[in-house]
């Protein structure tokens, strides 16, 4: 494919890899804003390519990419009408949040799809505080791929920012990828590409940060600044780096760790992270958050611009964020054992698996467009992968027997990692999205709190479409 600039395409990364719009009929208005998810454009590609027509989430006026961030405080409502002006069916997942099951918005489980020129209320407490995002959860491959994602920030109760040792001000970092032709034109004719989705996924050529390619940020010389980290991408795994900046981890997934310090910070599809940075003193302009592509050689994906008078020196110790209290511990001395087999893809595959209630040969799975499996079924939603009792803890072993990584992300829960045969975890982490490497075993455990049907699939959305889903219940 055509470079759309010198960086635009990066080394390696894609070596894996006109329906008309309904008219929205009347309905009762329930007195709650709307979250409108319609056609849009945005300037992807670098100044001096056309802008790209994306679908997008828009508060106000028209769309934007990422959609509007939704800010509160821990504790309150978060309160939207999904209203549809697209041309297909959606809805919307708040992504990490353990709310209610009904609010979840993952169709086809806890609600169904929003047809076009339909709405559904969204009305829900984010009981914790820390760094979310929300994004379509139909057609999930190709709608996120196409814009409909948006960061959810939930704010501590008790004061940080500009407490000793904290960040003066924050930074939210929205990263996408996005696979545009030389016009830059979202390349539409992928969506069902199997070849892609028994690989690692749907890579795309073009990163973008907040929506624009390259980046410029402001920071003073000295300045703390926390940064609100989001991968919202359908597939890429984003090794990133921040060097000369001192950065340190503060928290996972939303939830708080003990900080620490990071030369190279790991996040899968849909992970977050929170991390602290100090604008350098050494007299030097810039710095830059750096991306591995997947081929080792670092490519810039936006800068850090310094100016002004350099601040005091700071301490390098970086305040804790405030304990959330709010989540159960688990109880492992008598938790409830379950297991997660993931198997398939290429290069190694599988015999056969169970789909749509028959065992089918792996030629044959293919055929229906399913190339993964948890447990030896693909795409098993006709019963839960294992049911649990309100307030039991469960001990989940996955264990990944294939050639590529997968980003298990659990519904309506975090959960603690227990022990780990990779490098991508610390065991003691609380996430809700956790990456296994290809021939690793993660274990996590988890209070089973939150009554309901809870989705648990890879977040690689290639692959959740082509096998990797499935549901537990709580009840």
């Amino acid at each position: 494919m055509t470079s759309l600039s010198r960086r635009s395409v990066l080394k390696g990364a894609a070596a894996l890899g006109g329906t008309t719009l309904l008219s929205r009929p009347s309905f009762a208005d329930s007195g709650l804003p709307a979250l409108r998810a319609a056609p849009a454009t945005a300037q992807l590609a670098p100044a001096g390519y056309p802008s790209t027509p994306v679908w997008a989430y828009a508060t106000e006026a028209e769309g934007m990419v990422p959609g509007p961030e939704i800010r509160l405080m821990a504790g309150e409502r978060v309160r939207y009408r999904l209203v549809n002006d697209l041309p297909q069916p959606t809805a919307v997942h708040w992504h990490g949040i353990r709310i209610e099951n009904a609010m979840d918005g993952a169709a086809p489980l806890t609600q169904a799809p929003v047809p076009p020129g339909e709405g559904f209320d969204y009305d829900f407490v984010a009981p914790d505080p820390g760094t979310y995002w929300y994004h379509s959860h139909n057609r999930s491959t190709e709608q996120v791929a196409r814009g409909l994602a948006g960061p959810l920030i939930v704010e501590d109760r008790e004061p940080w920012l500009g407490e000793a040792g904290a960040a003066t001000r924050e930074l939210v970092l929205v990263l996408d990828d996005w696979l545009l032709d030389r016009d830059a034109g979202i390349i539409e004719d992928r969506w069902d590409d199997l070849h892609a989705a028994s690989h690692a996924g749907r890579m795309g050529n073009t990163v973008t940060v907040n929506g624009a390619a390259y980046p410029e940020l402001d920071i003073q010389p000295g300045e703390r600044v926390r940064l609100r980290i989001i991968n919202t991408v359908t597939d890429r795994i984003m090794p990133l780096s921040l060097p000369h900046l001192s950065p340190r981890l503060i928290a996972l997934d939303g939830h708080p760790v003990t900080p620490r310090k990071i030369e190279t910070l790991v996040l899968g599809p849909a992970q977050r992270a929170d991390v602290v940075i100090d604008g350098r003193t050494d007299q030097e302009a810039r710095a830059s958050l750096l991306l591995d592509p997947g081929n080792g050689e670092w490519a810039e994906i936006a800068g850090f611009i310094h100016s002004g008078d350099p601040l005091i020196s700071l301490s390098s110790d970086v305040r804790p964020l405030p304990a959330w209290g709010t989540l159960l511990a688990p109880a492992l001395s008598n938790a409830q054992r379950e297991t997660l087999l993931m198997e398939g893809g290429a290069m190694r595959g599988m015999r056969e698996a169970r789909f749509d209630g028959k065992t089918m040969g792996f030629r044959e799975l293919a055929a229906n467009g399913m190339v993964w499996a948890f447990n030896g079924a693909a795409n098993n939603m006709d019963e839960p992968m294992f049911r649990a009792v309100l307030g039991r803890t469960v001990r989940l072993e996955m264990t990944n027997r294939s050639m590529f990584p997968h980003a298990i992300h659990l519904h309506g829960h975090h959960f603690t990692v227990l022990s780990q045969s990779g490098a991508a975890n610390m065991e003691g982490d609380v996430r809700d999205t956790v990456l296994i490497g290809a021939d690793e075993t993660v274990e996590i455990a988890f209070v089973a709190d939150n009554s309901g049907q809870w989705m648990i699939h890879c977040h690689m959305l290639s692959h959740q479409k082509s096998g990797m889903m499935a549901w537990f219940e709580v009840a």
